[in-house]
């Protein structure tokens, strides 16, 4: 239990202090923003507790907000992230399934897990960029900025996920 949790945070470090260092100074065509942070609340196992992946989930969104100077507006996402997770994922994997289930492409298969991740990150750069910008007067910014992040993480994350060892 305790490896475990020494590798969630190395994980959560090394996304937070990524996205402050380096995705946050990539704006793809002015609207598309790498948002990789995402997949450490993806990635969390079937069978684990939900409080603990509201807390996780909350503290990496402060965190970098902490970083990129966008008061509550990832921790707000993440937290809504980390509540939909374990019941989104519940819809892409069977019954039978272990309680203790990774979440990966390996062990859901690739279809699914990009599917799982879709959603989730859909999710994510709705509620994201809806209260960063807190207006639609200009719908095609705010389109943009959501699809593009949305292709761009997701690009990157099946790339992550396909070196990923499970």
């Amino acid at each position: 239990m305790a490896i475990d949790t020494l590798k969630r945070l190395a994980v959560f470090v090394v996304l937070v202090l990524a996205q402050a260092l380096v995705f946050n100074h990539i704006r793809l065509f002015g609207y598309a923003t790498p948002l990789l942070y995402v997949y450490f609340t993806v990635i969390i196992p079937r069978g684990y507790p939900k409080w603990a992946t509201l807390l996780w989930s909350f503290a990496l969104g402060l965190c970098v907000d902490l970083f990129t100077n966008t008061p509550g507006v990832a921790a707000g996402s993440m937290t809504l992230v980390g509540l939909l997770q374990p019941y989104m994922l519940e819809l892409f994997i069977p019954r039978e399934a272990a309680a203790n289930m990774k979440v990966s492409a390996v062990e859901m298969g690739w279809a699914k897990f990009a599917t799982l991740t879709a959603l989730l990150m859909l999710v994510y750069c709705l509620v994201f960029f809806s209260l960063l910008m807190f207006t639609f007067i200009d719908l095609q910014v705010w389109g943009f900025s959501v699809l593009g992040s949305l292709l761009l993480t997701m690009v990157l994350l099946m790339a992550l996920e396909s070196v990923r060892k499970s």
